[in-house]
């Protein structure tokens, strides 16, 4: 009751400074109609996108619990899976750019179709393998499958949602984060009790049961999508021109000090910079996220014990991360929110790391976690804030694509030096180093969109 009231409460919370800022070239009763469009658009799409990138990221990050018993049964070593589990990474980082430009040309209903179908298959397709390069190969394919769903969403936002609207809708679709733990680790937990179930291992269960629903969404995507607002069926021609023209003038605004081309976005040394601090933050969050289930087990408890106790962190990180969206929603600068979650989680990480009791540990983690997402809610606002164009569906891509080279770099290097240093203590103190950085660099660069469009804050 208290989650979905903070989701209510994040979403309605920048309405009425919304309705504030009209646009020069908008009348006061074009403004408020885009403002009812908005909402409904918000209403309708929101749901279905959330449920797809819960899924996504659920398929990404369920090898952690597969991996309690997976990589014995494969002769995994931690540095054996840490690589083969970041190769995912690699495969994105790859094809995310000619991905996203694709989306940009066929549209997103097609592209987020064909991106989870396939995902769905190789996911599913993962629970055959047999010895660690199969399992890397597995890994490395289902990169390439799901390259260009996330910052396809971000670049399907543009095309739907201005100004603080885009800022909203972004961090209410990062808690599918959270909510994919809270939901995947029960679960994942419980289906690692399958073990022998007509002859397949537990943790083939785990892959098979949870490739099945990305297979469904993607099928459900040609059905309830539309690519732009032009393209609603549920809309009328009133909200449908209204809404086009709202767009329009944000869009014009952007290009006009940032430029809209490719080149513009590739030329950016911001957009570099960016996909450093999300780098940074990606190390965090894939290699807490990827290992945390092996942290937990260390406290001595059983599969699906470790699976309840792994939702917690994600279960008050949600909480977090909606609490974080609205005071940097409100406030008149951004980047002292989204670089002061940075620290939160670095300072959290480090703290755990010296910790031995169980419960202290937890509790760090808890923290850890959620400074992490309340980074991610935060930060996203900033590119979409001076991208539009190609410019918007190449340099965002960028930004993810370089940034997920952080989901190889973080579980890689937390096995590597596990394996060396012989526990988690200097590895995740390594993290947090990393996390750090990330903030003293959003500290360094500010806002890079402050001043354009209808609302410099978003």
């Amino acid at each position: 009751m208290q989650f979905s009231q903070s989701l209510r409460e994040a979403v309605s919370s920048t309405d009425n400074k919304d309705a504030e800022s009209t646009p020069a070239s908008m009348s006061a009763a074009q403004h408020a109609e885009s403002e009812r469009t908005l909402a409904r658009a918000f209403r309708r799409i929101l749901p279905f996108i959330f449920a797809c990138y819960v899924i996504s990221y659920l398929d990404r990050t369920n090898v952690g619990f597969a991996a309690l018993t997976m990589n014995k049964d494969l002769g995994l070593t931690a540095q054996q899976f840490g690589v083969g589990a970041g190769l995912f990474f690699i495969g994105y980082f790859l094809f995310e750019i000619p991905s996203n430009l694709i989306m940009q040309k066929v549209g997103a209903r097609i592209w987020i179709a064909r991106i989870m179908i396939t995902w769905g298959l190789i996911s599913m397709a993962t629970a055959f393998v047999v010895e660690p390069k199969s399992f890397a190969a597995a890994r490395f394919l289902l990169g390439i499958a799901e390259a260009g769903f996330t910052p396809g969403i971000y670049l399907y936002f543009t095309q739907w949602f201005p100004g603080k609207w885009r800022a909203k809708v972004t961090a209410a679709f990062l808690v599918g984060i959270p909510v994919a733990n809270m939901i995947g680790s029960p679960v994942s937990g419980a289906l690692l009790q399958l073990g022998g179930l007509h002859g397949l291992r537990s943790w083939q269960w785990l892959l098979l049961m949870e490739g099945l629903p990305a297979i469904a969404l993607g099928i459900a995507c040609l059905f309830i999508l539309a690519d732009r607002p032009e393209k609603a069926r549920w809309l009328s021609r009133e909200e449908k021109d209204v809404l086009a023209h709202r767009l329009a003038l944000e869009q014009r605004s952007i290009a006009g000090k940032h430029g809209s081309s490719l080149r513009d976005a590739m030329t950016n040394w911001r957009v570099f910079v960016l996909a450093l601090i999300n780098f940074c933050g990606i190390v965090g969050s894939i290699g807490v996220g990827l290992w945390m289930p092996q942290i937990i087990k260390q406290f001595g408890v059983g599969h699906a014990t470790v699976g309840w106790l792994a939702a917690i962190p994600y279960a008050l990180g949600a909480v977090a991360m909606l609490w974080w969206a609205r005071l940097a929603n409100r406030a008149a600068h951004r980047i002292p929110y989204v670089a002061g979650a940075l620290v939160i989680a670095a300072a959290a990480l480090a703290i755990s790391a010296m910790l031995d009791t169980p419960l202290l540990k937890l509790v760090a983690l808890c923290v850890t976690v959620s400074g992490i997402l309340a980074f991610q809610a935060t930060y996203w606002a900033i590119p979409s804030g001076f991208l539009t164009g190609r410019a918007a569906a190449g340099g965002i891509a960028l930004i993810v694509s370089i940034g997920n080279l952080g989901g190889f770099v973080g579980p890689s290097m937390i096995g590597a030096i596990k394996d060396m240093s012989g526990g988690f203590t200097v590895p995740l103190l390594a993290v947090a180093a990393v996390l750090l950085l990330g903030a003293l660099t959003i500290a360094w660069l500010g806002d890079p969109g402050a001043g354009v469009g209808e609302e410099p804050n978003a």
